[in-house]
C-alpha cells in the first residue's frame, strides 16, 4: 500500500514535460535530496512517477499533473488491460456533476445580483473537481461535512438543486426551510451534516460523526455499518487548532474519516505562503500517524483515484487520510469581494487549467462520448436550473411562527407559551422591538 504513514505521496510540478525515475516495484516514497520549484504555490518537492500517471501524460497533451494512485490501483488498472482510467457512464457522470455545481453557482451569481439573495454567498467556480472527485464515490449513506462555499458539496451529494435555490432565497421550500442560508445547507436525507460558517467549526463535527459509525460498527454491531465520513475545509482553517486535535484523535482511535484541505491558496485576502510557517498542508498527516497525501485539485481523475484508495481504506477500518487538494477559486472570496488582492497573472494562469475543460478534452481524446452528448448534458443542466430558479420565485416565504423553531430545545420554554402557541404570534411579543 502506498498510503500509510511512511509510504506518502509529494507533488510533481505541473510544468514538467517528462517523468522522473519511477520503479513498479516499490511504493512512491520521498527523497530528501530530489526537489524542484513547482508552479503549484505550496509545492517544494516532486513526485516519483508510477506506471498508471505516465500513461495519463501520453494521452492528454497539457502538462504532467500531481499523482497520487496506490498499488491496489495501479493492479486493478494492470488487470483490465485497458488504458482508460474511466468507463464512459463513469466519464458522463463525473462532467454532468462539474457542469451542475459550476452552472449553478454562475446562476447564484446572477440571481444575486438580481437582488434576489442576500448577506454572503460565497462560490466554488473552479474546485468543482474536488468535490465531484471524492463524493461522487460515496455512498448515500456516507456522511460529508461542509465548509461556508457548500452549495456545490450538497449538489454532489444528491440534494435537488431547486431545494438548493429555494433555501438560497430563504423560501420554505428550501433545504433547511429557508432558516439555512447560503452558509447552512443540511440534508439529514442525504447525510449531509452542513455547512459551517465558521471556520474549523465542521471539522470535530465530523470527527464525531466518523466516531459515531465507527461505534455502531465495532460496539453495536450493526450489519453493513462500514460508512464513512469525509470532511471538507481549506487552507486557511488548518492554523485553527481544532483541525490539529481532530487529526490527533482521529489517529488515535482510527476513524473512518477523510479530512480534504481544498487549498485554493487563498483565505479571503490572504496568501497561503503568508499563514502558515510550512504551507505543505499533507505533511501534517504523518506527524499523527496518518497518510498525508498532496494530489492536484484542478485534475478530477488525479482527486479521484486519491478519493478511493482513502474511502476503500476508511471503509476497511484502517483509520483516516489527510488530503490537500490544491485547487484555485475563480471568483472572488464571496460575491461582496471585489477580488483585487490576487495577481490578474495568478488568476489568468490558473483560468487555463479550468477542471471542466481538462475532463472535456479526456473525454473526447479517448472517445468516451461525442461533443453531442456532452452538449445534451449541458442543456439538460440548463433547463434543471430554469426550473430551479422558477421554483424558488414561486415558493412561499417561512410563515412567521417559524422563527424560533429548532432555536429551543424545551418545547415549553421561552419560545412556546403553555398554551402550546409561539408566543412570537403574540402581537405582545415584539412590543416595543423592532418589527420581525
Amino acid at each position: 500500500m502506498s498510503f500509510s504513514a511512511t509510504k506518502f505521496v509529494h507533488p510533481l510540478p505541473l510544468n514538467s514535460s517528462t517523468s522522473s525515475p519511477r520503479s513498479t516495484d516499490k511504493p512512491l516514497s520521498f527523497d530528501p535530496s530530489f526537489r524542484a520549484t513547482s508552479s503549484f504555490v505550496g509545492s517544494t518537492h516532486k513526485l516519483r512517477f508510477n506506471a498508471l500517471s505516465k500513461s495519463l501524460s501520453q494521452r492528454r497533451s497539457s502538462s504532467s499533473h500531481v499523482v497520487a494512485v496506490s498499488d491496489v490501483v495501479k493492479e486493478k488498472k494492470l488487470k483490465t488491460n485497458s488504458n482508460l482510467l474511466i468507463t464512459k457512464e463513469e466519464g458522463l457522470d463525473l462532467y454532468e456533476d462539474m457542469v451542475l455545481g459550476r452552472s449553478f453557482e454562475d446562476m447564484c451569481a446572477q440571481m444575486y445580483y438580481r437582488g434576489k439573495m442576500f448577506g454572503f454567498v460565497h462560490l466554488y467556480n473552479g474546485q468543482e473537481a474536488v468535490s465531484t472527485g471524492f463524493i461522487r464515490l460515496l455512498k448515500k449513506e456516507d456522511y460529508i461535512v461542509s465548509t461556508y462555499r457548500d452549495h456545490v458539496h450538497a449538489l454532489s451529494k444528491g440534494v435537488p438543486a431547486r431545494s438548493v435555490m429555494s433555501e438560497l432565497y430563504g423560501k420554505a421550500t428550501g433545504i433547511c426551510r429557508g432558516q439555512g442560508g447560503s452558509m447552512h445547507m443540511f440534508s439529514k436525507e442525504h447525510n449531509l451534516i452542513g455547512g459551517f460558517a465558521f471556520i474549523g467549526e465542521g471539522i470535530p463535527i465530523a470527527t464525531g460523526t466518523a466516531f459515531s459509525c465507527k461505534y455502531r460498527r465495532e460496539v453495536l454491531k450493526e450489519p453493513g455499518a462500514d460508512n464513512v465520513t469525509v470532511a471538507f475545509f481549506g487552507d486557511g482553517t488548518c492554523n485553527n487548532g481544532q483541525f490539529f486535535e481532530c487529526l490527533n484523535m482521529a489517529a488515535l482511535w482510527k476513524l473512518p474519516i477523510i479530512f480534504v484541505v481544498e487549498n485554493n491558496l487563498w483565505a479571503i485576502g490572504m496568501s497561503h505562503l503568508r499563514s502558515t510557517s510550512d504551507p505543505q498542508i499533507w505533511k501534517k498527516g504523518p506527524a499523527f500517524g496518518m497518510p498525508g497525501v498532496h494530489v492536484d485539485g484542478m485534475d478530477v481523475l488525479k482527486v479521484r483515484d486519491v478519493a478511493k484508495e482513502a474511502i476503500e481504506r476508511a471503509r476497511r477500518g484502517e483509520g483516516p487520510t489527510l488530503v490537500e487538494c490544491e485547487t484555485y477559486r475563480f471568483r472572488g472570496h464571496s460575491l461582496a469581494d471585489p477580488d483585487e488582492l490576487r495577481d490578474p497573472a495568478e488568476k489568468a494562469k490558473y483560468a487555463t487549467r479550468d477542471p471542466i475543460a481538462a475532463l472535456t478534452k479526456y473525454i473526447l481524446e479517448n472517445k468516451l462520448a461525442s461533443e453531442q452528448e456532452l452538449k445534451s448534458i449541458d442543456k439538460k443542466i440548463e433547463e434543471l436550473l430554469d426550473e430551479a430558479v422558477e421554483f424558488a420565485d414561486a415558493s412561499p416565504h417561512p410563515e412567521r411562527s417559524q422563527l424560533l423553531e429548532n432555536v429551543f430545545a424545551d418545547p415549553k420554554g421561552f419560545g412556546i407559551g403553555p398554551d402550546g402557541k409561539y408566543r412570537c404570534e403574540d402581537p405582545k411579543f415584539t412590543q416595543g422591538t423592532a418589527h420581525v
